[in-house]
C-alpha cells in the first residue's frame, strides 16, 4: 500500500505545479487591459511622425583624410559616411573581412597604417581609429 500512496502523491503534484502557472498569465493579462485606455488618450503622439527625419549636418561635413587613409580612400575631402563606405569597399574587394568572425577585420599595408599598427581590429573599433585621421 506504500507503493499506491507514493504513486497517487506524484500525479497529484503535478497538476498543482500547472495550476499556479495558469494564474500567472491570467494575472499578467489585467494590467495589459488597463493599460491600453491611457496610451490610446494622449492625441499628441500622432502627430510626431509626420514630421520628417533631418540628417545630422556634422556626418554630412566633409573632411580631409591624413596620408595614410587617403592610400585607402583618396585624397579628397569626404563626409564621414562616405570614408566609412569606401573603407568597406576596399575591405570587401582585397577579401580582408576575417573568414571565422566576420566582425574583424584583417589589416593589410594599407590600412596598419590607419589602424595603428594593429593587425586585426573589429568593425566598430575601425571607425573610432578611422576618425583619427579625419581632419
Amino acid at each position: 500500500m506504500a507503493t499506491a500512496k507514493k504513486s497517487a502523491k506524484k500525479p497529484a503534484k503535478k497538476p498543482a505545479a500547472k495550476k499556479p502557472a495558469a494564474k500567472k498569465p491570467a494575472a499578467k493579462k489585467a494590467p495589459a487591459k488597463k493599460a491600453a485606455p491611457k496610451k490610446a488618450a494622449p492625441k499628441k503622439a500622432a502627430k510626431k511622425p509626420a514630421a520628417k527625419r533631418k540628417p545630422n549636418a556634422a556626418f554630412m561635413k566633409a573632411m580631409t583624410p591624413s596620408s595614410s587613409l587617403a592610400a585607402v580612400v583618396g585624397s579628397n575631402p569626404l563626409p564621414r559616411t562616405e570614408v566609412t563606405k569606401k573603407i568597406w569597399d576596399y575591405i570587401k574587394k582585397n577579401k580582408l573581412q576575417d573568414s571565422i568572425n566576420r566582425r574583424l577585420i584583417n589589416a593589410d599595408e594599407k590600412l596598419k597604417q590607419v589602424f595603428g599598427g594593429k593587425r586585426q581590429v573589429s568593425m566598430f573599433e575601425m571607425t573610432k581609429l578611422v576618425s583619427n585621421h579625419l581632419k
